[in-house]
């Protein structure tokens, strides 16, 4: 594991499809521009289906556009009814779409915007497109967590949407705890099939739009540290890519970089809190998610 791992060591990816979410920018674009050149077919799921179109005339390789806007149910099932129309097999689910910080807001389904995009649509999405990846030998589910899911997290299971109250950071932690508690837990549910694996990553630090929304306290300093605390989408990325194509990596791992602190450096396995490990949390996160979204798992418990 300690070897570092570079763009140079993703397998080629010829005869596989990968579905990645927030493609259109960020991180999410670099995850599927590497990919589609190392022979992968892209979807890239997207909110604003031109801003797609320009990220794809991007990419050297070969890719396609998908509408996908997280906060919404409706158009989270109908992205997944045209991918399973146009694609019987999913190689590579890559959950990376988020947002951050952003003010109080719901989504269309009426949750707290940062849980609702980031977990909720995610849950659903996958759910939703799980039948296409479980015959798939060496399938993998990545979801993208955080750094975050360490500040000021837990999952408010008494006021998830946050309706009595409302603090961005504390939201975001909850979102990005969500994000690791549902991989470990699909992982679990996944490890008798024998053929689909869940892992997680995160990015670090990395220098893209999702920092839009950070407060106005905090917003001046980052900007002016933002070269020394930062790393490209680009290296922000590799985790996501380690985790997804590595031939070594085993289902409920998860990747971040190297460096002090997980804010940059080349991925490695890394490891999330106890608060994320707390089985008992997880399953009740499922259940929850799964009465709130109406999808359920084509899994047996």
């Amino acid at each position: 594991m300690s070897e570092t791992w570079t763009e140079q060591h993703i397998p080629d990816q010829q005869g596989r499809v990968a579905v990645v979410t927030g493609a259109n920018t960020g991180l999410g674009f670099e995850t599927a521009r590497m990919l589609a050149e190392h022979g992968a077919h892209v979807v890239m799921a997207v909110r604003d289906a031109e801003k797609g179109k320009q990220a794809a005339a991007r990419i050297d390789g070969d890719v396609s556009v998908q509408v996908l806007d997280l906060s919404s149910l409706d158009s989270i099932r109908s992205a997944a009814a045209d991918l399973r129309a146009g694609h019987p097999r999913i190689d590579l689910l890559i959950n990376n779409a988020g947002v951050m910080y952003t003010p109080k807001q719901t989504t269309a389904d009426g949750f707290e915007m940062q849980f609702g995009t980031n977990h909720l649509g995610h849950f659903a999405f996958t759910g939703l497109l799980l039948d296409q990846l479980l015959p798939v030998p060496g399938s993998r589910v990545v979801t993208v967590s955080s750094v975050g899911h360490r500040i000021r997290a837990d999952i408010h299971f008494d006021d998830l949407q946050w309706e009595r109250s409302y603090a961005p950071v504390a939201a975001y932690g909850q979102a990005k705890l969500a994000n690791l508690m549902f991989t470990y837990e699909l992982q679990r549910r996944l490890a008798s099939r024998g053929t689909t694996i869940a892992t997680a990553a995160h990015p670090g630090v990395s220098n893209t739009e999702l920092a839009r929304n950070m407060p106005a306290a905090l917003r001046l300093p980052f900007t002016w540290l933002a070269p020394l605390l930062t790393q490209s989408p680009a290296m922000g990325a590799l985790p996501t890519l380690r985790a997804a194509t590595d031939p070594a990596v085993f289902g409920g791992q998860y990747y971040g970089p190297s460096g002090t602190g997980e804010v940059r450096g080349h991925p490695e396995l890394v490891t999330s809190s106890p608060a994320s490990r707390d089985i008992a949390t997880q399953q009740r996160l499922w259940a929850v998610s799964e009465e709130l979204t109406g999808v359920r798992f084509p899994l047996d418990d």
